[in-house]
């Protein structure tokens, strides 16, 4: 466990240093603790793309605890606010099972979807990796198919893996793709189904229409599935991410979010809009290019990297 928060704290680092050094200079800064204090402390939230109803919120509970506790000097200060943070992060996740072994559907059918761009393709293959190290056989579908290139990215992660994939020729009706892949995944008693979709529609009608045919689809072979649909964000694009993941949730029900990139951002805050605005958990973030940097999201371990 040791070894797994100092990995995922170097990770951090960038959102990890961004939010503590702004919020130290602001407390040094600020010699009185009072309402300037506070206004300063909401921007650095709202920064760090917390939003803006939940750092309000945040900074309420920290006057509270302030008038309460009778607090007078800044680091009892920074500590409340860190502990009101970690407390709503924490209270946010604390039923969440894990990703990868909640598997008890076979085959247990992953949709996967996100505009191009956030590392829809690459989320993929490393999720694929990671139930093929866990033991379970897999199958990708490329349902993407309007763009060539995205069922060729998507074969070279099947072929790096060794994990098997089917696809049809390129311009073949995503729907018609599925069927047959989930036909066959039935036949070869598959554990683990993973589809990937096309990650651009021309508007909202169009998405909503081409989703809507997938998930019929896909309850034509397997009338529970999926039994996962994840939207890849990218976490560098701060509040587009979380407008995207509005969007794409009014389309078709997301039971989780896979957040790419968030070694690349100062704006880690973003794990915790996500579940605040949205009530859709972070299941999976991506911290490096590795293979091994795409894991389950653990709410304790994302704060002990980020605050201890």
């Amino acid at each position: 466990m040791f070894g797994l928060v100092k990995s995922l704290k170097e990770k951090l680092a960038k959102s990890r240093n961004s939010l503590i050094g702004k919020i130290a200079e602001t407390l040094s800064f600020r010699p009185k603790i009072d309402e300037d204090l506070m206004d300063d402390l909401t921007d650095i939230l709202l920064q760090a793309d917390i939003g803006p109803d939940l750092s309000m919120r945040i900074i309420d509970d920290l006057r509270d605890d302030i008038s309460v506790n009778k607090i007078k000097e800044h680091t009892e200060v920074q500590k409340s606010l860190f502990s009101i943070v970690r407390n709503r992060l924490l209270s946010d996740y604390e039923n969440q099972v894990s990703f990868f072994s909640d598997t008890q559907n076979k085959p247990h059918v992953i949709l996967i979807i996100g505009v191009n761009g956030t590392g829809k393709t690459t989320s993929i293959g490393k999720i694929a990796n990671n139930f093929m190290q866990r033991g379970k056989s897999v199958l990708l579908i490329a349902a993407d198919t309007f763009r060539a290139a995205a069922v060729e990215q998507l074969s070279i992660w099947a072929d790096r893996s060794n994990i098997p994939i089917f696809k049809k020729e390129s311009g073949a009706d995503p729907s018609s793709v599925i069927f047959d892949g989930l036909s066959h995944a039935n036949a070869k008693k598959i554990d683990i189904v993973i589809i990937d979709t096309a990650g651009r529609q021309h508007n909202k009608a169009n998405l909503m229409s081409e989703l809507g045919k997938i998930n019929r689809t896909i309850k034509k072979v397997i009338d529970d599935a999926p039994h996962e649909t994840l939207l890849v964000l990218d976490a560098t694009t701060g509040q587009n991410a979380l407008s995207q993941a509005h969007f794409f949730n009014e389309v078709t029900p997301l039971s989780g979010i896979v957040l790419t990139k968030l070694d690349g951002t100062a704006k880690g805050g973003i794990v915790i809009a996500v579940k605040h605005q949205l009530n859709i958990p972070v299941k999976l973030i991506g911290i490096g290019e590795s293979i091994e940097d795409l894991r389950e999201f653990d709410a304790n371990q994302f704060v002990e990297a980020m605050f201890e």
